[in-house]
């Protein structure tokens, strides 16, 4: 395991090593999550392209930190977890919260970023409403009250029906992320906001989503897409908000398109 402290907050991340002529994909998660959930991603990309991935901050094996936080406190970690790489250009694929900080990241440090892929994620994702009430339930009666209408948001009712070992493992994870990170991670969103930067954003984009994502339906994905210059929309069938678990083959499909896009010039 791989651990770097970035302004006193150590964050757990994962660096592959690929071919140095190649870029190297960033992979941000979502919230409640942690890196593994890119596994069934990465395995069908190792090799080809360097990977990094890492647990945001009050998630997975990194440091809870001092919360609530803003969006620019994960900014800042993923800045500066890719500045001690010396990673620059690199494509940052984000799945939700993980897709605003990659807007985040481009917004703050450009040379960091050659492409984003936004999976499942918008502009601006709730209201302060939504993400107050969720605040306050978590604090009051813990994670566990929320896994069973999450786990209907994040995957479809086939997964829930074949899947139901994997539907399992899921829950645990969410249930097993700190409190203080989680609802920390809901402030950040609750006042995270990229409407206007979204229509300055100038690198090649990919946006992507399940058709049955519950958390970022597809009009609001379709709504981001449509803000960012020359961005693509694609709508992966047969997933909900996690579509890197869901459907990881079809994911996969869509990046290593998009990347030979990138790498003809168009």
């Amino acid at each position: 395991m791989q651990f770097i402290e970035i302004g006193g907050v150590t964050l757990h991340y994962q660096l592959i090593g690929g071919p140095a002529d190649k870029p190297v994909i960033v992979f941000a998660n979502s919230l409640g999550t942690d890196f593994r959930i890119w596994r069934d991603v990465i395995i069908r990309l190792a090799g080809d392209f360097p990977i990094v991935t890492y647990d945001k901050r009050g998630h997975g094996l990194s440091d809870v930190g001092a919360a609530p936080y803003s969006i620019d406190d994960h900014v800042d970690d993923l800045a500066g977890l890719l500045d001690h790489l010396k990673v620059k250009n690199a494509i940052i694929c984000g799945l939700s919260v993980g897709g605003l900080i990659a807007q985040g990241l481009y917004a703050r440090r450009p040379d960091l970023v050659r492409a984003l892929a936004l999976c499942d994620t918008a502009h601006k994702i709730g209201t302060a409403d939504s993400w107050n009430t969720r605040i306050a339930t978590v604090e009051s009666k813990g994670i566990e009250v929320l896994v069973e209408p999450v786990m209907k948001l994040w995957f479809t009712p086939a997964f829930h029906k074949d899947r139901k070992d994997e539907l399992t493992g899921y829950s645990n994870m969410l249930m097993r992320q700190p409190v203080a990170g989680y609802t920390g991670t809901c402030a950040a969103l609750r006042d995270a906001d990229y409407t206007q930067a979204a229509k300055a954003i100038a690198v090649p984009t990919l946006c992507v989503v399940g058709d049955q994502d519950g958390s970022t339906p597809p009009d609001l994905v379709r709504s981001m897409a449509d803000l960012i210059p020359g961005s693509r929309f694609e709508i992966i069938a047969g997933a909900g908000h996690i579509p890197c678990v869901e459907q990881p083959e079809a994911l996969v499909d869509l990046i290593r398109g998009f990347i030979a896009d990138l790498s003809s010039g168009e």
